[in-house]
This record gives structure tokens, sequence and C-alpha cells, in this order.
């Protein structure tokens, strides 16, 4: 397939250059498209049909068998050979059961070891006396060892997980899952699923992966690609409000108050502040005859405008018209007959520019952000019932800034000029956006993501159990209904993949303490996995450590080390004074580097074969408050894909002794 695309001559085909580069950049995306994946197999399953189509309902082909793949694929003469995963004919190889075979006589699973096919498995469900049975390619396929990126889930996606990847683009789906259910990859087959089935759409609207820090979006970066998906954008929240340079850091109370939805009020009144009625009449000169516009007239225009509620900016280009129809009625009432140009010319005249320069003057967001942070006065006038005076002190700057470019901005700053640009311009709009970690956003973060997607759809991933900012949301309605989608519909996956039993068991041990109402996860992993917990005396607090890491290396696997950050530099010279190579997060693991050094922080959306978790006291001391302190633990303990083993020389906290 790669070869015919490659063999394209275009030379005689296009009309201009202009088409023939647009041509040759389509062909080299094609190209791209169907590169070889040495590691990834084109198919992994195989469905038998038993009739023909039409045939009581049926849509499969009698005694034809379907092979199911990443990714289409036909032979020389076009036939199909491998049929693409997404394809209404794939379905049931997700969902068919014995009890719901769905017209499929045979179910076919694939397994492979580093590309090469070493294994199949077949499944009769015509049997339904049998019951279903455990996969044990699928079993395999998710206690697999994890080295490098993450992995697609193509193969063992479960029907639970399938019915949320094939939802409609007309909705937004919001995903509840505990550690290990699958969630982020749910999200990004998501993607890959409606990029299929609405193509054409998200080609013309675009489509956006959040994440939460570099590190995650770098680990997840190859799904999607080896999909056959490769124009999906990636961002973090930070990227999406990057109207200034971020060097600044709030008190967490300070941050608390700007990310409080309130803030979109006092940032309403302060944009339209700038906006006075008129004291003079507008004259416009045509000619030899003048035209006049009254005070008051040009104020009802005003007015009207404000009560419409519309865009400042928008308002503001509106005005100008409106002054110049005005002009071209008073024209018409004495006998001339002007038509759009001369109207486009009164609108674009010196008196009308002055005019709306005066009534309605531009808005600079940055500069009216840095002015409600510097100004005392200019921001109680705007958070007046809004905010308390002790809230307006916690947020005004000590030291006001003289300009944009000096002003020592902070993350949440950011988000503020941010929505003071939506209150002035739209913001653009995408055709679907997926948000992960979402539920450590603040609420004018999701005000920041939903612009967005306002014509859009989006996928929002999270678990309220791992939120460990100080806004975190405890609540899915109130999150999505910050976004503007209140009517999401809320899926809760509690069936997990990843963590094995006893891990799983023992971090939960934090829920009632950290999200009450929240059921935990179970895990379908065969193996209880391996778990330790070994109390040292302080002084041999490192060398245990190290030890702990070593003994890990000797599996197969990533592993990770994850401490409190104000350990990181102490274990890092550990690692190297005893020999450990040792990488930092987001740099690619490998077959000679296998063990990733990781601050508690940085280590939500991450997974290792192999957790090694220093000192789970410091851990919880190194956040502002217990509780955040108690939901960072739960993230460093449900990391682990195969063993977990806790070190420390601290008592561990109640709440895991119980």
């Amino acid at each position: 397939m790669r070869a015919d695309v490659e063999a394209l001559d275009i030379k005689d085909v296009t009309a201009n250059w202009v088409n023939a580069v647009v041509l040759q950049s389509q062909i080299e995306d094609r190209i791209a498209a169907l590169a070889d994946l040495a590691h990834t197999p084109l198919f992994f399953g195989r469905l038998d049909y038993l009739h023909a189509p039409g045939a009581d309902g049926a849509e499969g082909a009698e005694g034809e068998q379907f092979y199911i793949g990443r990714r289409h694929v036909h032979d020389a003469d076009g036939d199909p050979m491998v049929i693409d995963w997404r394809a209404p004919v794939s379905q049931p190889f997700y969902r068919a059961s014995k009890k719901d075979p769905q017209d499929v006589g045979l179910r076919r699973r694939f397994g492979y070891t580093g590309g090469e096919l070493t294994a199949y498995e077949d499944e009769d469900l015509t049997d339904a006396a049998g019951g279903d049975q455990a996969s044990r390619l699928l079993q395999s396929e998710i206690e697999r060892p994890r080295v490098g990126p993450m992995r697609d889930i193509v193969a063992t996606i479960q029907p639970e997980q399938d019915e949320i990847v094939r939802a409609g683009i007309g909705g937004t789906v919001c995903v509840q899952g505990a550690p290990g259910t699958g969630k982020t990859a749910v999200g990004l087959h998501r993607v890959a699923y409606l990029l299929y089935a609405h193509r054409e759409r998200l080609a013309r609207t675009g489509t956006l992966v959040i994440g939460p820090n570099r590190s995650f979006l770098h680990y997840i970066e190859q799904v999607l690609p080896a999909l056959g998906e490769l124009n999906v954008a990636q961002a973090t929240v930070d990227d999406l409000v990057a109207h200034v340079d971020v060097w600044g850091n709030d008190s967490p109370a300070a941050a608390m108050i700007k990310g409080d939805a309130r803030m979109a009020e006092v940032l309403r009144r302060a944009v339209r502040s700038g906006v006075t009625m008129p004291d003079e009449a507008v004259v416009v000169v045509r000619g030899s005859r003048r035209w006049r516009v009254p005070a008051y007239e040009i104020e009802e225009m005003v007015r009207e405008l404000l009560a419409r509620d519309i865009r400042y900016g928008a308002a503001r280009e509106a005005l100008p018209q409106r002054i110049a129809h005005a002009v071209l009625v008073r024209m018409e009432e004495a006998g001339e007959a002007p038509d759009d140009r001369v109207q486009d010319a009164v609108a674009r005249s010196t008196a009308v520019k002055a005019a709306v320069k005066a009534i309605w003057p531009a808005v600079d967001p940055a500069k009216l952000v840095l002015r409600l942070l510097s100004e005392k006065e200019f921001l109680a006038e705007h958070a007046e019932g809004v905010l308390s005076p002790a809230e307006q002190r916690e947020i005004r700057w000590a030291k006001p800034a003289r300009s944009v470019r000096t002003a020592k901005w902070s993350a949440a700053d950011a988000v503020l000029i941010d929505e003071a640009s939506d209150l002035v311009a739209r913001t653009h709009s995408l055709g679907h956006v997926v948000l992960d970690e979402a539920q450590d956003l603040s609420p004018m973060q999701y005000r920041a993501v939903g612009r967005r997607c306002t014509t859009g759809s989006a996928t929002i991933l999270g678990d309220l159990a791992q939120g460990t900012t100080p806004w975190a949301t405890s609540s899915w309605r109130e999150a999505l209904a910050h976004l503007g989608k209140p009517e999401a519909a809320v899926e809760e996956l509690t069936q997990g993949f990843r963590v094995p039993r006893e891990v799983i068991a023992y971090a939960s041990r934090l829920l009632p303490a950290i999200a009450p109402g929240l059921a935990a996860a179970t895990s379908v992993r065969e193996s209880p996995g391996d778990f330790a917990v070994r109390q040292v005396a302080a002084d041999a607090l490192d060398a245990a450590v190290v030890e702990a890491c070593r003994r890990a290396l000797s599996y197969e696997g990533s592993i990770g080390l994850i401490a409190a950050d104000d350990r990181f530099g102490e274990l890092g010279a550990a690692l190297t004074a005893a020999g450990l190579p040792w990488l930092r997060p987001g740099e690619e693991t490998s077959a000679e580097a296998r063990l990733t050094l990781v601050p508690a922080p940085l280590a939500k959306g991450l997974e290792y074969d192999h957790v090694v978790l220093d000192e789970p006291a410091a851990v919880v001391a190194g956040e502002p408050d217990e509780r955040t302190g108690l939901r960072r633990l739960y993230v460093a303990l449900t990391r682990a894909v195969s063993g977990l083993t806790i070190v420390h020389a601290q008592p561990l906290p109640a709440q895991l002794l119980g």
C-alpha cells in the first residue's frame, strides 16, 4: 500500500503549482501514516460470522473471516485483508459473549512477542452452556511488562470501555476512573474512533488532547500514531493560556481565589468599565454636506449593545456601523441614495473613529489584568460584592508591575488573561477535546478548556480520589458546569487492569479519608503482584531504597522510584554513587536505562512495572494539607503494574494501618 502511494506520478494531474504542493503534502501524510512499526502487529484478532449479510439482521458474511487490526489493509486488488478495529463489523470483537454472540461463531485472539506472532487462542461463542472463560492471551497482554512510552490497548479493550470509545461525537462524556482502569487509553482511543467516524468534520474543526504536564504528554504521545492518527495536537492547560511569560508563583490562598469562578464576573465588569456614554454629537462631513447624529441617539446604541451582552470587541466593531447607518438614514431622508460602500466609508471616517475610541476604547486583556492586580481602587470597584476585602488583598500584588513584560505573572494570572481575552474576542472552538487528569483543574481552568470546545464535544477523564491541587474538584457535576457541558454523561470505570490486587486493596485504605463516596476499584489481575512494606532506621533509609531499586532491576520492565520533592537530590546522588543509572520523568526508558526517579507531584498518569516508594510520610508532608497529601500518596501507591515496595523510616500514615 505504501509502495503504491510512493509510485504515484502527479506532474500531469494538477492544474497549477498550488494544487501540486497541496497534493504532494497529502501524499507525504499518507506515506507517513502507512509507515512500518516493527513491534506493532497489523492484526490482533479474527471474527468468524455465522450468517450472510441481511440474514436475520446479521451484518457478517456467511463463512467469511474478518481479521481485526489497527488499520485497514487491502491487497493488490483492493480487497480488504484486515478490517480497522473502529469499523462497525469489528465491534463484536469487543462486545460479543456467549450470552450475546452477535452472530459471531468464533473469536480468535493473536499473541505477539516483539512483533512476532507467538500464540493464538480461539473462543467458541456458540457454546452458551460453557460460560465465558477468561482469555489467557488477554491476561498476558494486560500483564506484559512496560518499557518505553504508553502502549495502545486496542487488542484488549473491554466491553464497558468500548461503549465509551464508540460514544457519538454529539455529546460530551465524563469518565470517572479509578487507578489502572484504562481511562487515559479509553480517551485516546475515543479520539481515534471519532477521527475514523467523522474524519472530514474533525479535519475542519480540529482535535486536541490536554494533559497535566509535559512528562505525561511525552508518555502518551505514541498511542495515536500507532493507531494511524498523526494530526492530533497535544498541550497542557498552561500551553493553552500562554499569553504571557509565567515566572511567578502565587500563595495557595491567592491561587485558590484567582481560580475561583467568581473571578469571571470581576473580569467581565473590568472589561466593560471603559465604556462611557457620549456627551456630544457626532458630525460627519461628506462633500459639502454635514450629517449630525445627536449624543442621545448614540447613547441608545451603546446601551443596546451593552444589554445584548455580546463580546466587547464585537460590540466595538458594531458601534461605528450603527452610527454610519444613522447617517445613511438621514441621507435617504434628504433624497440621496447611498449604498453599502457609503456606509463603510462613513464608519471609517475620522469623526466616527474618534467617537468610538472615546466611547468604546480598545481593551488589551493583559494590561487589564495587570491593572486589576496592581491598582487597589480599580480592583475594589469591580470586585465589590464578589470578593471580600481580605480576598482582594490576597490576590493584589505587593509590588505593582509597571508593564506587561516586566510583571511577575503566575500560572493563575495567565488563566485570568485568557478569560479576559475571550470577553474581548471569541476563542476558536475545536471539534473535540480530550481533557485528562481533569480533577485537578480550577473552575477558571475549566472555563479556559470549555472555551476550546464550545461548538464541539469533549471527553473528560479523571479520578476524584487523585485530586492533588488545593482547588481540586469534589464533584463532576460542578466541574462540568464550569466547563460549559452540564448535560454530559458521567460514566464510572471501577474494574482495574493495571494495578495488582494487593496493591489496589492497600491503596484503597485511603479512600474513606480522601474520597468518602467513591467506590474502591477491583482488579482483574490474576497475579496479586509483588508487594512489600519495609521499615528501616533513619540513617539506613537511602541505602535501603537503593537496594530495593537494585532488586527491582533484576526483574523485567520499567522501575519508578517515587519520592517527595525534597528527597529528589539526595536519592539521585545515592543512586549515582551506587552505580545505578537513572532517568528523569519524560526521558524514555530503554533496556539499558529502566530506572526513573520521579518526584511525587509528577507521578500522576505514569505507570511502571515496579515502583519503589520512598518515605510515604514525607510525600504527605510535602503538600499544604493532610487530605491533599494523602491523595498524593494514593497516586504514588497506584503507579505499579507488577510490584510495589514501600521503604520508610518514619511511621506510616494512620489511614494505611487500618
